[in-house]
């Protein structure tokens, strides 16, 4: 069928047809396939206004829960929800490793640790592609910080690569047969080659499609691609957004030249084409002017759905400290709860940067707490004291369109010729967001009648992308002169402007404000024409200090506070990494006056990624909840009142200081990322450096206590070289413990390996293998665990290739990195033909 097209059509068919779709071809009966963003939900394309989603908790918060079953499921539940909004490939799983826990989409990420990573991305996955809609795993490879993401290059040595980087990819690939990858916008250089990740040959064409045989499509990140030569010969398939891009033209010259055979063309349609069809996408022929067949309409989503997304949040809810059994609490035996804090009052519920989704609805901590309590417990709620950098967005009621008549503020879009082409007026100071500035538009003028009314100090904010001037009663107060394009995008300037703050003293008679802001509308390439403004407006009110002590004063008088503390969308977000890891020292302040006053204070954590908390041993519960999606306020009051069990795990190291945490940034220098720490990332540095952090890796309590009573493993013996070591079968163990508590609990087994000394620098004990089960008060049971083949291999670069490390290794087996309760010494034997695995002596 591809010999049909002329070289035109083919190349056509190689870059997006728009920002989120591909294009169609009749005569090959290919329909348009449809992308979406989808690591906390399927967004969709915003083709339909005010369209909303199922809204999962975080993909760190699902990866605590160490439970893939639960992630199948999950990713079954996005496929659902991608066919309802007509989508063809959700782009998720994101499959890097949160290298540094400063890393801005750190809650996008699963876990610091390769094999953890793999094994639910993999989940995930066949979840997706069981119900026929392709994942899209990202962002191969080595792009696990944002700092100057699109030109940074990530200096890795082989091992270190093939060993951590590489392998979460290659464990989804091999378990779940993705059917399309995306290139990063970041380069790597791996000692043989240094590229840009779209122009890496060596690993698309060598490693991926080469030695993992890999047959689906590279799709590139969202205005990632720079050229078109070496792009397309180093094995990029799919150049997105479209319609616009670096092929095309320069693509079908190249081709002409001979600088790019068409063989590798044709190579690439045949791939769209194979996406094509396993989501349903390739037809019968059709002509032009006819229509091409609709996919059915799917069911919105309902209770069923929400009570997913509930379990999810419940079971990677990660208990870090109960002293004295003080949770769960007992409803029926409370009087007054004080829920205090400022992400009790708004809580962080996803992400910021292209894994938002508008949510189909939203359960706050507030209304969750409140369903779940008995009519007659009181519920008071404090913030004490904003954490927030910025001013929230402006009263409408503040404001009024010049006329007078109309509340909100005015946008008069002009032409070049400094004409109004056409008029709009908002009630929001929130001014963003792409598709609504017309097309002839090249300035958009927003007015405004500020009026400030409360006596003392107003502070006005102005937040703008791209060049603008901001007059307030005629007078200039800012400006900006950023004459880039779709960079503002991709660092996220557009959805996260730098801001000017500008103080106004209002005495006892209101205040008009006349604000005018004069844009001039950035192109954002396949993302389409924009412009950005935020209005933004903090009146006069109580300080910190008076909002801390009224929280302090209800939590004396309650039964039990609940204190919600953590991050927010300017704190964790694509585009950015964080400079630290601390909180505001308003939220240490009131964890510390609350917990003094009340002995049973619960903290809730309300963050995607690590924050220290320098009072944690002093708390008397501790719960970690993450971004927890659309549900929150139902989960958080599951685990509180006992109705579900905080089964998770942390799948990072919660770090006890910052001078601890390996890699505290991953600022480029000379536009390299250098992973000097090697091999040894996340929880396998703290071993090597014998650091002991706050919480450390797997760590979680649950309602119950565990006995680890015995272990034993099978002999295995296989060919030396299999087709993928990476997944599928390995060494079996058997571990038996008892539920030791008063409750049916949840346990997570964790299986860590120690290698033998053989001259190679080695993880001291990295996860090898890990299991979870439900087990019965009082009752005992076994838990099986696969230790794949991998865990006993090296790469070996001078050779390349993998080899097994003959010797005796230890499996440590126990609830987390630094509690294991349980070792088996494992004797490999590799004599180039056959390995043999067998138990060197019984556990101890």
């Amino acid at each position: 069928m591809i010999r049909g097209l002329d070289l035109e059509s083919k190349v056509r068919l190689l870059t997006g047809a728009s920002l989120w779709s591909l294009p169609p071809e009749p005569r090959l009966g290919l329909l348009s396939v449809v992308t979406s963003d989808g690591p906390q939900g399927v967004r969709g394309t915003g083709e339909t206004p005010h369209e909303t989603g199922l809204l999962a908790p975080a993909p760190s918060a699902m990866a605590a829960s160490w439970d893939i079953t639960l992630a199948e499921r999950l990713g079954g539940l996005f496929a659902k929800e991608a066919r309802r909004k007509q989508v063809d490939v959700v782009l998720a799983p994101l499959v890097n490793l949160q290298r540094t826990p400063v890393a801005g989409r750190h809650f996008e990420c699963l876990s610091e640790d390769p094999l953890l990573t793999g094994v639910l991305g993999a989940a995930l996955v066949r979840g997706l592609q069981g119900n026929g809609v392709a994942a899209c795993v990202k962002h191969f490879v080595a792009n696990d910080s944002e700092t100057d993401r699109t030109r940074y290059r990530s200096r890795i040595d082989a091992r270190t690569l093939r060993e951590v980087y590489l392998a979460p990819f290659e464990r989804v690939l091999a378990d779940a047969g993705p059917w399309s990858v995306m290139g990063a916008y970041s380069g790597v250089d791996d000692g043989v080659e240094s590229a840009p990740m779209l122009e890496h040959q060596r690993l698309l064409t060598g490693v991926l499609k080469g030695e993992w045989s890999y047959d689906g499509a590279v799709i590139s990140d969202w205005a990632a691609t720079r050229t078109a030569a070496p792009s397309a010969n180093a094995g990029l398939d799919l150049v997105m957004p479209g319609p616009d891009g670096p092929w095309g033209e320069a693509l079908l010259a190249a081709v002409r030249r001979g600088t790019v055979d068409e063989a590798v063309i044709d190579d690439k349609v045949r791939r769209l084409m194979r996406l094509a069809a396993r989501v349903g996408k390739l037809t019968a022929p059709w002509k032009h002017g006819e229509q091409p067949p609709r996919p059915p309409h799917t069911a919105s989503p309902g209770e069923a759905d929400f009570a997913i997304l509930r379990q999810v949040a419940t079971r990677g809810t990660v208990l870090l400290r109960n002293e004295a059994g003080l949770l769960p609490l007992d409803a029926g035996r409370l009087t007054r709860v004080a829920l205090i804090g400022p992400n009790a009052v708004l809580p962080y519920l996803q992400g910021g940067g292209s894994a938002y989704v508008p949510a189909v609805r939203t359960v706050t901590f507030e209304e969750g707490l409140r369903a779940a309590l008995p009519e007659q417990v009181e519920l008071t709620v404090h913030r004490g004291g904003s954490s927030r950098r910025h001013a929230p967005f402006i009263d409408p009621s503040r404001t009024a369109a010049p006329d007078g008549i109309a509340q909100g503020v005015r946008a008069d879009f002009i032409d070049r010729d400094g004409n109004v082409i056409t008029s709009e007026v908002r009630c929001t100071g929130d001014w963003g967001g792409f598709g609504w500035v017309p097309e002839r538009a090249e300035r958009v003028v927003l007015t405004s009648r500020i009026t400030l009314v409360e006596p003392g100090t107003h502070v006005l904010e102005f937040g703008c992308a791209g060049r603008f001037t901001v007059e307030l009663d005629g007078e200039t107060i800012h400006t900006g002169d950023d004459g880039r394009g779709v960079e503002l995008v991709l660092e996220s300037s557009h959805s996260h402007p730098a801001t000017h703050r500008h103080s106004v003293q209002v005495s006892g008679t209101p205040l008009d404000l006349d604000l005018a802001i004069d844009l001039h509308v950035v192109d954002g390439d396949g993302y389409g024409r924009f412009v950005t403004a935020h209005l933004r407006h903090q009146p006069p009110g109580p300080t910190i200090e008076q909002e801390i002590a009224d929280a302090v004063d209800a939590a004396r008088h309650a039964d039990a506070a609940v204190v919600v503390i953590g991050t927010n969308e300017e704190v964790e977000s694509e585009g950015w990494d964080r400079p630290d890891l601390t909180l505001t020292d308003q939220q240490h302040r009131l964890v510390r006056a609350v917990s003094a006053v009340n002995p049973r204070t619960v903290v809730v954590v309300n963050a995607g990624a690590p924050v220290l908390l320098p009072w944690a041993q002093q708390v008397p519960a501790l719960l970690w909840v993450w971004l927890p999606g659309q549900e929150a306020g139902h989960a958080l009051a599951d685990v509180l009142f006992g109705h579900a069990e905080p089964a998770g795990r942390l799948p990072w190291t919660l770090p006890a200081r910052a001078q601890d945490v390996p890699v505290p940034d991953a600022i480029p220098v000379g536009g390299v990322v250098a992973y000097t720490e090697g091999i040894h990332v996340g929880y396998r540095a703290y071993d090597r450096a014998g650091i002991e952090p706050a919480f450390a890796f797997g760590h979680g309590l649950g309602w119950t206590t565990w006995s680890y009573d015995s272990a034993r493993a099978q002999e295995l013996s296989v060919p030396a070289h299999l087709p993928s070591p990476a997944g599928g079968d390995g060494l079996h163990i058997s571990v038996s413990l008892t539920n030791t508590g008063t409750r049916q609990g949840r346990e997570v087994v964790q299986a860590y390996l120690e290698t033998p000394d053989d001259g190679i620098d080695s993880a001291v004990r990295p996860l090898a293998a890990f299991t979870t089960l439900t087990v019965a008060a009082g009752e005992s049971a076994t838990a099986t665990l696969t230790v794949p083949l991998r865990a006993f291999q090296a790469w070996n670069d001078q050779a390349g290739r993998w080899a097994t490390r003959s010797g005796r290794h230890r499996l440590r087996i126990g609830r987390s990195s630094r509690d294991l309760r349980l070792a088996l010494d494992i004797e490999v034997e590799a004599d180039g033909t056959t390995t043999t695995l067998r138990p060197a002596r019984p556990s101890t």
